[in-house]
């Protein structure tokens, strides 16, 4: 047994699997499960007044990427961990760049699980070699501060003369910077764009000004709901020690993926 057990706090709404977690986090294995919490708001608030040295999260639909940086917000003492069978490579991207130290398969031993959540502990980042060889091997895209508030407001089902109103600028301008993003970003239609904007815009607006009305960011988060599950890719198996985070990019700098 360690000389002091690592403090664990899990946010989890599948009580069965919570359960199983919960027994073998045991002090005999260096671990003291501090609260299992089933809704976010609840999670949130335990955590600002008993921050643990680990926060397992339940990747559920509830747990949107603006819902993490409310606990980035809450919480910054906390090694924020996800918990999940399966999740999306632009996803665990955006959850690694808003500070999660790593992401945990349901469906691995027990013992690995434990090995995994000791070594976040200790400083390291934990993420499956596939997603790291993504992270590291595909194209990058940067784009500008207007063409993210325009892929943005298109998300959230803004036709050209709303984002026209809303940016300031003609009807016009809007078409050429579609014509210009269609070709930057590889998508063929204002549906592909509006799904990349949701995959990968969403979830950053918090901190920057925002130039169209107050209700776009509830409407972005809902969105981002909505989609949760269409993000999904099947599960993977084989978990490694990541090497330390890499630097990030501009605010609205993203990875692009092939489209089928």
């Amino acid at each position: 047994m360690r000389e002091s057990s690592v403090t664990v706090v899990l946010y989890s709404d599948q009580p069965l699997l919570a359960k199983g977690l919960a027994a073998a986090l045991d002090p005999a294995s260096g671990f003291r499960l501090e609260a299992v919490l089933n809704s976010l708001p609840e999670t949130i608030e335990y955590v600002e007044k008993h921050p643990a040295d680990i926060l397992l999260l339940d990747f559920t639909a509830e747990l949107t990427l603006p819902a993490l940086q409310n606990f980035k917000h809450s919480d910054a003492h906390s090694k924020v961990v996800l918990w999940t069978y399966s999740i999306s490579k632009e996803l665990a991207f955006q959850a690694m760049e808003l500070g999660v130290r790593g992401i945990l398969r349901k469906s691995i031993p027990v013992e690995r699980s434990l090995t995994a959540l000791r070594s976040i502990h200790d400083g390291e980042l934990w993420f499956e070699r596939e997603l790291l060889q993504s992270f590291f091997t595909s194209k990058r895209v940067v784009l500008t501060r207007r063409e993210g508030q325009l892929v943005s407001l298109l998300a959230q089902g803004l036709k050209n003369k709303e984002i026209a109103a809303s940016l300031l600028i003609t009807e016009g301008t809007v078409k050429v910077y579609l014509s210009r993003l269609f070709k930057k970003l590889g998508v063929n239609d204002r549906f592909e764009l509006a799904l990349y904007g949701l995959k990968n815009l969403c979830g950053g607006f918090s901190g920057h000004q925002e130039p169209y009305g107050p209700g776009a960011l509830e409407q972005a988060q809902t969105s981002l709901l909505t989609l949760h599950s269409m993000l999904m890719n099947g599960p993977g198996e084989r978990l490694i020690p990541a090497p330390p985070k890499p630097a990030m990019g501009p605010p609205y700098a993203v990875p692009l993926y092939p489209h089928n």
